[in-house]
């Protein structure tokens, strides 16, 4: 779980039992364990998985009951562990991936989960299959007309309180609310009852790295037992429900799955990270009469200009083909440049973003031309379908840094164009139990390099070099 997310709760001092000490069952034990779950998710026809905080510790998330949990530390007055990478930045791990193809082959039903990390949404799990009991850091609900938004980075505030931005339906507009749970608050009756239907139809529950202690969460998995159903449990610890299920598994959640999905012969997919964000180009006392033009270029979040930007450490504006121009280098947001040049000529502009700790890419360059004569043809593709494509090309290349536009919004009275942009910020594969990300890295380059890419601004070229040799030219449109 998120620090932070910890940090904002209210103060309880009967948090449950806490810094239990952990099992293992022996190698031998272990393996025939594995093959009982494989026949029992054989015969399944609705399972359903109940997951906790144990499934996201191999992300770099800290638990709350284990020995080292956060829970634990602190009622031993010591100090909360630190989370290995930025909450913002932590990758699904081989488990969240194998879900996913379990989905994918209609194995798995119904995802219920008690974790706020988001990591369940970010693997790919669809939102409708998915009940998130305790709420999502990174998810905004607007309380008038239901509408969800799905954030990069952490909302501000816990307990279903207001954040700073608003519905986005022209229709609405009201105030966002944060969907994470504090102790007193109820749990949300559209996630609570669609996991109790679930629960209710499935022949198996398998509940991964939880500790069944949260009510009335935990009592969820019992339903299932009223008809005919069993119920899993892999957890570290031993649980108040082990005496109810039919088979106890005490193993790292990550290894038990791995071997389920060998014995299954299914592969764990790779996860493959998307970022959007939107370049505004903007022209200012531009009309026909005048020599020069007024302009600025602005990067901001695709969630609105206010939100944070977390994968974007700096940017550098550079002009390849006006050398005599300084190049600006933007440490920190916001990350706005204006400038006044000579429009009878055209500028190219390469924008070079570079990544925060976390990311797969150090850099990114993109070419963004600018022709004063402001354009009246707009872009716009179905976001799915442009992430899917960069999806697996990214899975194909076995690296990350390409990149598409996915609309470009031509405002011609204001003499303004909006571009969204995705790009892939992250590619891991997972060979055995470990995430590998050390994959060739494609840092796009522009024309003021030694090797030339010609691109259009509308699509993307991409290039992948070993030893300075380039492999491959595509594009995604």
């Amino acid at each position: 779980m998120s620090l932070g997310y910890a940090q904002k709760l209210s103060f309880k001092e009967d948090v449950g039992t806490v810094g239990m000490s952990e099992i293992f069952d022996p190698p031998h034990v272990l393996q025939q364990k594995i093959e009982e779950l494989m026949s029992i998710i054989e015969e399944s026809k609705h399972l359903v998985v109940f997951t906790g905080a144990g499934i996201s510790t191999s992300c770099g998330i800290p638990d709350f009951r284990g020995p080292k949990g956060i829970w634990t530390l602190q009622h031993e007055g010591k100090a909360v562990p630190e989370a290995s990478l930025p909450f913002h930045r932590a990758m699904p791990s081989s488990t969240h991936m194998a879900l996913v193809e379990l989905e994918k082959a209609g194995i798995l039903k119904f995802v219920i989960s008690q974790n706020v990390d988001s990591l369940h949404l970010r693997s790919g799990i669809p939102r409708e299959k998915l009940a998130e009991l305790h709420g999502n850091s990174f998810r905004e609900i607007c309380p008038s007309c239901g509408a969800e938004y799905l954030r990069d980075f952490e909302v501000e505030t816990i307990g279903m309180k207001e954040t700073p931005r608003r519905c986005s339906d022209v229709k609405c507009g009201a105030k966002l609310r944060d969907t994470v749970l504090d102790w007193e608050d109820a749990l949300p009756p559209k996630e609570m009852n669609a996991a109790a239907k679930h629960c209710r139809m499935a022949d198996v529950v398998l509940c991964l790295g939880t500790s069944l202690q949260i009510t009335p969460a935990c009592n969820l998995p019992l339903k299932s037992l009223r008809g005919g159903g069993r119920i899993v449990i892999v957890n570290l610890q031993p649980t108040p429900k082990d005496k109810k299920a039919c088979l106890v598994i005490h193993g790292f959640v990550d290894k038990v799955i791995a071997g389920l999905m060998h014995l299954l012969n299914f592969q764990i997919p790779p996860y493959v990270r998307i970022d959007l964000f939107q370049v505004i180009f903007n022209q200012t006392h531009c009309t026909e009469e005048r020599k020069y033009a007024k302009w600025s270029l602005r990067v901001i979040s695709a969630h609105g200009e206010k939100a944070p930007l977390p994968f974007i450490r700096s940017l550098e504006i550079c002009f390849p083909e006006r050398p005599e121009l300084k190049v600006a280098i933007l440490q920190k947001p916001p990350f706005l440049l204006k400038r006044e040049i000579l429009k009878s000529r055209p500028l190219q502009i390469l924008l070079k973003i570079n990544f925060t700790d976390g990311c797969g890419c150090q850099f990114v360059s993109i070419d963004f031309p600018v022709n004063f004569q402001v354009s009246t043809e707009s872009v716009s593709q179905e976001k799915s379908v442009v992430i899917q494509k960069l999806k697996d090309v990214a899975v194909q290349d076995q690296c990350c840094g390409q990149f598409s536009v996915i609309s470009r919004k031509i405002l011609s009275s204001q003499k303004k164009e909006i571009s969204t942009y995705a790009i892939v910020t992250n590619i891991v594969r997972y060979n055995g139990l470990a995430p590998t990300t050390e994959f060739p890295v494609v840092n796009r380059v522009g024309k003021n390099a030694k090797e030339k890419v010609n691109t259009k601004s509308d699509g993307c070229w991409i290039k992948r070099c070993k030893g300075g040799r380039t492999v491959k030219k595509l594009r995604v449109h």
